[in-house]
């Protein structure tokens, strides 16, 4: 700031004194109200003021407003000054407008067309107030209205390189907050030329404003790439005395090398030879740098030089194409993971976990694996063991995976709580992806349990029993080794079920030994029925019924316990229910029909595993992207629905769910087929892959069908009736459809003719529904006809195509159609399934809603807290949000309320609120035309049992919409 003489101004110096001399807060007040009153009747009665007087009296109300009291005056004579030539005035009336006028003030077009006459003026010191109050403000009005005047101050050849700087940073800022507003199209080949600039403060503010724009529309800025290299060499080829301005403790200007190395890490390695063999060179040196002596013991020399290499082995493992340099940075790395700073050792370990995902390097990386052992086990920071384990994952392979797995258990005994849960998730994923004999992977898994039960979810367990199952030379050991675990007097939970579902499904192979007889079997797992959780004592009933139909000898033994009243009378229905069924199924069946029912499971399709999926959700950049870790795993199955009018052959019913079922929920919770529920990253219902007819054909002469979405609903029949509501809808179809929000298939209608289910998948703007329509009766229906209709301008919003359907259906049969739906605009309003059919030469009516709502073009997004707050900011326009606070339908459970979130297909962020108890989300909505971001705040009140929940979106209408879909759900 220049120093101007007569500057100070007594009047303020008096009144800051009197203020810091007050006693008590009483005092404080009152002499603040004083000076306010004075204040006002100047501004109201003194039409003479001059500048002096007006600059003296708005710093005594910044000062006062700094002080925590409000000012609702004085901002027009702030303004006022703007249009002083004194650049104390100037000055003053800036720092007020800053701090005290907001981005909706009625004053904002007189600050505006202030400011554009400042920018117009040739005094770069009034050009640079007007700047720095663009950028503190960064209002969407003052993008409109300054577009042009600061990109065309930027590129002027007449504009000073202070006022440069100033321009560019300020329209960065802008960019930020209003990246819709800024025309940048003309002035895209000036700026990347301001790379070339001969002030270094220039280029340094340019290439923070480039890498901006590089990340909203690479192609336009592709020219950059050459200029940068180009400046990049000249740095790191200069020497310390060359670039005495802008040398940092002997380190030749970092902070610009930094920006330029991740500024070309938007674009794959040059096409020119000339300029990739130029940056080639860059990067050796240095490479060749790190190595040399340190010109400074002073850790701002390290920092700096160590900045400037971290982010050179970025960019080079970006490139990930010159062999050379990857081992070279490897090998530097490996020199930092016994350094005695903490934050190095850190930065090693993450750097060499993206080296080890590239086919160059990976063999560079496993030579430190001692080290990163050693790291594992004798680091004192967790984060940095955390890093070790995230290493000692992504270098695995078939040669190393027993050595790391064994290590990583061994560790996992004294592991810090906080990693455990992960750990077990990869030591599960290794042991399973490399593993020659299957032996070891189940004793892998088996140890898991034992040594970190608590943390061992449920994808583990499914995923054990699912690799057992489809191996059928690994099933009589699996049986032989679970059956020892439970001989342990402390066994835990999940240790019972898996004991429970192999035995039951595996009890037979090891029935020949006496220590493993039938009877030792059942009461080896009875003896941990009362211990365990209700979910549990399902999933063993389950076992018991099925050791019934594998040994018939202890059938009395098992009945006993089912009659009991332990059993029959138990407060927990689901248990009650079971065991009523399991006693009648094994009373009343034949022994034929007892061994179709409880047959042994079939082999699981291979998908994708789920907990590869859930590790991915848990921590998307720790799971590597290289082809080693590309490889697709099998997944646990999935309920499916029929995607054929064919009848299938019957299979065997898996009898090992656990928990109630519920319209509410995708699958049983506790079966190892609802291995995908648990995250939203797995295609529960196998959208991507052919599906299968699970309902057998009818049998008998009742017409009864098998339901074929059992696993997703016990609700009761609707009664056969054409009863309408005020709507024209069927009666019920509303709480149906509402059900649908927040999960994509299940049974949407159903009486006693009639059974209808939906399936459905989207893809950004584009979504496909499949409606099923099952013929429960024992007469063909005929006249089949399906319409539908957009009611009000959902036609406009919402295109469908709809696929023909046959005008009969069979009895007992099921035939499918398909409807596309594309999203063109957010909408509100769902289409009308209009179901006509005649039965017994009556005509049947059905009018559904078919459940295609605004949030299933949503995808979720991943950010941190920095650009979740500063979006969340930057949507404060009243038409961009919607708020509801409302009380809770059910009693508020955070698993429930987190579920009902990721099936609203948004994202659930994780450490972003400062209320641990709030869920915070976001994602985008696609439509034809834009992408819409979506912000989502859901604060809980468990005492009141009620929610507030606060939508932010980036396009008017969307918020209201959304915040309705979601307030319906919870």
């Amino acid at each position: 700031m220049p120093t101007v003489k007569g500057d100070g101004m007594r009047g303020l110096a008096v009144f800051i004194s009197d203020i810091r001399n007050c006693k008590s807060k009483e005092a404080e007040i009152k002499r603040i109200n004083k000076e306010l009153a004075n204040i006002r009747s100047k501004f109201k009665g003194d039409k003479t003021l001059d500048g002096y007087q007006k600059k003296k009296y708005v710093c005594k109300l910044l000062f006062i407003f700094l002080l925590g009291h409000d000012i609702d005056f004085g901002h027009m004579e702030a303004v006022n000054l703007l249009s002083s030539n004194k650049y104390t005035e100037k000055q003053i009336g800036y720092l007020f407008i800053s701090v005290l006028i907001g981005a909706n003030n009625d004053l904002m077009k007189l600050v505006i067309q202030a400011i554009r006459n400042d920018l117009a003026s040739r005094n770069p010191v009034h050009i640079t107030l007007a700047l720095q109050c663009v950028a503190n403000i960064g209002s969407r009005e003052m993008a409109e209205g300054l577009s042009v005047d600061i990109p065309k101050l930027l590129v002027s050849g007449d504009t000073i390189d202070s006022v440069k700087q100033s321009a560019a940073l300020t329209l960065l800022r802008l960019l930020r907050s209003s990246p819709d507003i800024i025309p940048m199209g003309e002035w895209t080949s000036r700026i990347i030329h301001l790379l070339n600039d001969q002030h270094m403060g220039v280029v340094t503010a340019a290439a923070s404003l480039i890498e901006n724009l590089v990340k909203k529309n690479p192609e336009e800025y592709k020219g950059c790439v050459s200029l940068a290299v180009s400046r990049l060499s000249r740095i790191v080829t200069s020497s310390y005395t060359d670039l005495q301005d802008y040398t940092y403790y002997f380190v030749p200007a970092p902070w610009l090398s930094v920006k330029l190395l991740r500024l070309l890490q938007n674009y794959p390695p040059p096409e020119d030879p000339a300029v990739k063999t130029r940056l080639t060179e860059c990067l050796e040196t240095i490479l060749n740098k790190a190595q040399e002596p340190p010109k400074s013991k002073k850790v701002q020399h390290s920092n700096a030089k160590n900045a400037v290499l971290f982010e050179a082995i970025n960019l080079i493992i970006h490139m990930d194409s010159d062999p050379n340099l990857l081992v070279r940075a490897c090998n530097q790395l490996g020199q930092f993971l016994q350094h005695r700073e903490t934050n190095l050792r850190y930065l090693a370990l993450e750097s060499m976990c993206l080296l080890a995902t590239s086919e160059f390097s990976h063999e560079a990386v496993k030579k430190h694996q001692e080290t990163v052992i050693t790291a594992l086990k004798t680091e004192r920071d967790v984060s940095v063991r955390q890093r070790a384990v995230d290493l000692l994952y992504a270098m695995c392979d078939r040669t190393n995976a027993e050595e790391i797995v064994g290590e990583m258990l061994e560790y996992l005994e004294s592991a810090d709580y906080s990693i455990r849960e992960e750990m077990v998730l990869k030591v599960a994923i290794l042991a399973e992806k490399y593993a020659v004999d299957y032996t070891w992977y189940v004793d892998v898994i088996l140890n898991l349990i034992r040594i970190a039960g608590d943390y061992v979810s449920e994808e583990v367990w499914y995923r054990v029993i699912q690799i057992v199952i489809n191996r059928d030379d690994v099933q009589g050991y699996a049986a032989k080794t679970v059956f020892e675990a439970l001989q342990a007097p402390a066994c835990h939970e999940n240790m019972v079920k898996v004991g429970g579902y192999i035995m039951g499904e595996f009890g037979n192979l090891i029935a020949g030994d006496p220590r493993s007889s039938p009877l030792v079997q059942f009461q080896l797992l009875h003896s941990k029925y009362h211990l365990c959780s209700p979910a549990t004592r399902g999933l063993l009933l389950s076992t018991y019924i099925k050791f019934i139909n594998l040994f018939p000898e202890i059938k009395h033994t098992i009945q006993d316990v089912l009659k009991s009243d332990n059993n029959m009378r138990n407060s927990d229905v689901e248990l009650q229910q079971r065991s009523i069924e399991y006693l009648q199924l094994s009373s009343i069946a034949t022994a034929d029909v007892l061994a179709t029912v409880l047959e042994e499971m079939p082999p699981f399709p291979e998908r994708e595993s789920s907990i590869l999926a859930k590790l991915k959700k848990k921590k998307p950049n720790s799971v590597p992207d290289g082809s080693e870790q590309k490889d697709q795993m099998p997944k646990l199955p999935t309920a499916q629905m029929s995607n054929s009018s064919d009848s299938a052959q019957p299979t065997s019913i898996n009898l090992m769910s656990q928990g109630e079922s519920s319209t509410d929920d995708f699958l049983d919770q506790g079966s190892p087929a609802a291995s995908g529920a648990a995250s939203a990253s797995v295609d529960l219902l196998g959208l991507g892959t052919p599906t299968q007819t699970t309902a057998p054909p009818v049998g008998g002469g009742d017409g009864f069908l098998v339901d074929m979405f059992d696993t997703l609903t016990t609700s009761s029949p609707a009664p056969a009736t054409n009863g309408m509501d005020l709507g024209g809808l069927t009666g019920g179809a509303e709480e149906a459809f509402k059900k649908f929000i927040c999960k994509n298939n299940g049974v949407l209608f159903e009486n006693d003719l009639l059974q209808i289910g939906v399936k459905s998948e989207y893809r950004e703007d584009l979504g496909r529904v499949w409606v099923f329509y099952g013929n429960k009766t024992s007469f063909q229906l005929n006249a089949f006809c399906v319409d539908i209709s957009t009611p009000g301008d959902l036609a406009t919003s919402l295109s469908v195509q709809q696929k023909p359907v046959g005008g009969e259906v069979e009895a007992g049969a099921q035939v499918k159609q398909q409807f596309n739906m594309a999203c063109v605009q957010e909408f509100t309003d769902a289409p009308i399934l209009n179901i006509q059919f005649m039965y017994s030469g009556a005509q049947q009516k059905i009018n559904l809603k078919l459940p295609v709502v605004l949030s299933k073009y949503i995808t979720p997004a991943e950010m941190d807290s920095g650009n979740f707050f500063g979006r969340w900011k930057a949507l404060s326009n009243p038409s961009q949000e919607s708020q509801q606070i409302f009380k809770a339908s059910a009693p508020i459970d955070i698993e429930t309320t987190k579920s009902k979130l990721l099936g609203f297909n948004v994202s659930v962020l994780d450490n972003i609120d400062p209320n641990p108890e709030n869920f915070v989300s976001a994602g985008v909505l696609h439509t034809r035309n834009q992408q819409v971001g979506i912000l989502v705040r859901l604060e809980p009140n468990k005492q009141a049992q009620m929610y507030r929940l606060t939508v932010r979106a980036s396009r008017d209408r969307v918020a209201k919409i959304l915040c309705d879909l979601l307030q319906s759900q919870l």
